[in-house]
């Protein structure tokens, strides 16, 4: 019987995460993640063979769990528009300075040019979509949006503003990014017809 893993694969891939932040994935290196995690880059190379395969495992993680942060935030909140905003400051928590989300953001040119992430990057999305689907039409059943707004629609509006407030707090600096994006979800939600 195999012994059992110090460190599990979930772990890894959070450490993952967090080397990314640091370096970008054309940077990251499997010593930055064995760093990271404190498992040796041998380790890592039994268990995803390579670096890509170590990026692509975060990619399909990421992806399958891509609404675990509503699903918290929806567990934590009577309101589901307060476990929205919850969700949305999990995201900004992440992003602790520009360079990071740049760094960040550097999977995405892996997902738009590479099919094999892309695949991630599309499950990621329809993820994300249906939760926010799914808080939103609680939110309406709960009085808190009104009758007939458009699910779909807004589900897309706050995808958009969530990645566009982020997107501009890292090119400006300006403010923290978390307020920033609350006070921009808010904007967008007193705009519900």
């Amino acid at each position: 019987m195999p012994r059992p893993r110090a460190t599990s694969d979930s772990e890894i891939l959070a450490a993952t995460a967090r080397a990314i932040g640091a370096h970008g994935p054309g940077k990251l290196t499997l010593a930055h993640v064995s760093a990271e995690a404190g498992v040796s880059p041998a380790t890592l190379s039994q268990r995803f063979g390579s670096k890509r395969g170590l990026l692509l495992a975060f990619a399909a993680d990421a992806a399958a769990n891509a609404d675990a942060p509503y699903r918290r935030a929806r567990a934590a909140h009577d309101s589901p528009l307060a476990a929205l905003h919850a969700a949305t400051d999990e995201f900004a928590g992440h992003m602790s300075t520009p360079e990071e989300m740049a760094n960040h953001l550097g999977m995405l040119q892996l997902d738009l040019s590479d099919p094999e992430f892309r695949v991630h990057a599309a499950e990621h999305t329809r993820a994300v979509d249906a939760a926010l689907r799914e808080l939103l039409t609680d939110a309406i059943a709960r009085g808190e949006l009104p009758s007939g707004t458009d699910v779909p629609r807004l589900a897309r509006a706050v995808q958009i503003t969530t990645d566009g407030s982020l997107l501009r707090w890292a090119l400006t600096g300006d403010g923290d990014p978390g307020a920033l994006l609350h006070d921009d979800l808010d904007h967008l939600l007193r705009r519900i017809p």
